[in-house]
C-alpha cells in the first residue's frame, strides 16, 4: 500500500504533463491554420504575429485558435523599436538576455503605440529589423 501511495503523485504528474502537452499541440495546430494566410508568421507562448503585404496582425494563441486579434497597416507606422525589460535596445547591440521582450510600433501623435511580446531577443530583433526596413523603405 505504501508503494501505491508513493507512485500516486508521479502518476498525477504524468497525466498533468500529458494534458499540458496536448493543449500546447492544439495551440500550435490552431496557429498553423491561422498562419497559412500570411507571407510571414511567428508563434510563441506570448503572441502570434503575421505579416501579409503591409498588414500586421497579432493575437494570443489558445488551443481553440488565436484570440484578441488586432491588425494595423505598416503604412500607418512611424517607427519600430525593440524594448528589453522596458529599456530601448539598439538593433546592433542586443543584450544576451531579458525577461520582458517587446517590439513597439509607434503611430502618428494621438494614437497609442502597440507593443507585441516575444520570448526570444534574437527573434524579436529579426522581426524588428525586417519591419523597420519595410516602414522606412516600403515596396
Amino acid at each position: 500500500m505504501e508503494r501505491g501511495l508513493l507512485w500516486l503523485p508521479l502518476l498525477v504528474a504524468f497525466f498533468w504533463l500529458a494534458w499540458q502537452g496536448s493543449r500546447e499541440y492544439q495551440k500550435i495546430e490552431a496557429y498553423r491554420v491561422w498562419a497559412e494566410q500570411f507571407d510571414r508568421a511567428k508563434y510563441d507562448i506570448y503572441a502570434v504575429l503575421g505579416q501579409k503585404d503591409d498588414m500586421i496582425s497579432w493575437g494570443k494563441p489558445t488551443p481553440s485558435g488565436t484570440v484578441d486579434v488586432q491588425s494595423f497597416s505598416l503604412g500607418d507606422v512611424q517607427g519600430v523599436s525593440l524594448f528589453v525589460d522596458n529599456q530601448l535596445v539598439d538593433w546592433e547591440n542586443l543584450p544576451p538576455k531579458g525577461r520582458k521582450i517587446e517590439l513597439e510600433f509607434r503611430f502618428s501623435p494621438g494614437k497609442d503605440a502597440v507593443r507585441i511580446p516575444f520570448t526570444e531577443i534574437p527573434m524579436a530583433a529579426q522581426w524588428g529589423k525586417f519591419l523597420h526596413e519595410r516602414v522606412n523603405h516600403p515596396g
